[in-house]
C-alpha cells in the first residue's frame, strides 16, 4: 500500500464536493503534469491512501482522508474541445492524460501548512519543499501515520 498527497482547488473540487456526491467518489481530472501523470497511471493501486489537499486558496491544507478507488484511465476532459482541460495532441486510441477515482474516507480538520511546517517529523515531505508544485506527491508511511494522529 501506498500512500499520496492530491491537491485540489475548492474553487472546482471541494472536499464538500466530493462529500455530496455519489459514493463520495470523483474522478481526478485535469492532471497536467507528466510526473503526476504517472503516479496515478504506474504506481496507484486501488485502495492506496489519500490526503486530500485544498490547494490555490486562502488556508491551503489537509482536509481530508480518502483512498484510491479505481486503477487509472483516459481523463475524458483532454478531448473536450470546451474544456480547460483540452489537449489537441491527444486521442481516444493514444490518451496522453489518465486520471484515477478517489473516494472520501473521511473529512478533517483543516491541517494547515503553518501546522504541517511546525512538525518536525514532516519537514521532508515534498508538499513543503521549495519549489515543489505537482499536484499529486507520495507520501511515505512515517508521514501517514504521523499525519493521521495530528488528525485523531
Amino acid at each position: 500500500m501506498r500512500y499520496w498527497l492530491m491537491k485540489s482547488e475548492p474553487s472546482d473540487v471541494s472536499v464538500d464536493d466530493v462529500a455530496a456526491m455519489p459514493k463520495k467518489t470523483v474522478p481526478w481530472y485535469g492532471v497536467r503534469n507528466f510526473q503526476a501523470r504517472n503516479f496515478m497511471s504506474k504506481e496507484m493501486d486501488v485502495g492506496d491512501g489519500v490526503l486530500f489537499y485544498h490547494s490555490s486558496c486562502p488556508e491551503p491544507g489537509i482536509v481530508g482522508l480518502a483512498e484510491v478507488a479505481s486503477k487509472a484511465y483516459p481523463d475524458v476532459t483532454q478531448f473536450d474541445r470546451k474544456s480547460h482541460y483540452f489537449d489537441d495532441k491527444s486521442t481516444r486510441e493514444n490518451p496522453r492524460w489518465m486520471n484515477v477515482d478517489v473516494r472520501l474516507v473521511r473529512k478533517t480538520r483543516l491541517l494547515g501548512l503553518p501546522e504541517l511546517r511546525a512538525t518536525p517529523s514532516l519537514a521532508t515531505m515534498r508538499v513543503l519543499q521549495k519549489g515543489n508544485r505537482l499536484s499529486i506527491t507520495p507520501v511515505s508511511a512515517r508521514e501517514w501515520q504521523e499525519i493521521t494522529r495530528l488528525l485523531a
